[in-house]
């Protein structure tokens, strides 16, 4: 995956922190099965403790803030759980993303690495349910653009062909 152009990235986007060839991520992969999983669960949580958040807001209206009623305590863990759920999540994805590996779609376990294809800036795309890295798109395409990767002398996983 390399060319003899300089990568051209799309007005308004920085450099990537770093260019993956296939191998390089691929080889990422097994330390992203683990990692995705937990960030998953941790967005999971979030959701539900948004939920009672809600709930607790709807319930107790302007008295949610005062310190005699009898949720005050369960609000206040579930606020501290809400920013500390937050920051570990912001500062994965934000560690991943110095890498040069963007999350796009944390509940599918949608990944892209920048790349350079045929001297083109491009996206890998990989998906946690996918056996390797068979497909890429271009920084504008998107999901929905994306296309196998070139034979390059070995085949495409077939199980992942046309799967959302």
């Amino acid at each position: 995956m390399t060319g003899s152009r300089a990568p051209r990235a799309p007005p308004g986007l920085g450099a990537p922190a770093r260019l993956w060839t296939v191998e390089e991520a691929n080889a990422r992969l097994a330390g992203l099965r683990e990692l995705l999983p937990q960030l998953q669960g941790w967005g999971t949580r979030l959701g539900e403790v948004h939920s009672e958040l809600g709930r607790l807001a709807r319930f107790w209206g302007e008295e949610l803030g005062s310190r005699d009623q009898p949720d005050h305590g369960l609000h206040g863990r579930l606020e501290a759980e809400w920013r500390n759920l937050t920051r570990r999540l912001d500062e994965s994805v934000e560690s991943l993303r110095g890498e040069g590996i963007e999350v796009k779609q944390l509940g599918i376990g949608l990944v892209d690495f920048y790349a350079l294809l045929d001297g083109e800036l491009v996206l890998l795309c990989w998906k946690l349910d996918e056996v390797e890295i068979g497909f890429y798109h271009t920084l504008e395409g998107g999901f929905a653009g994306r296309r196998p990767l070139p034979s390059r002398g070995r085949t495409v996983p077939t199980e992942t062909v046309g799967r959302n």
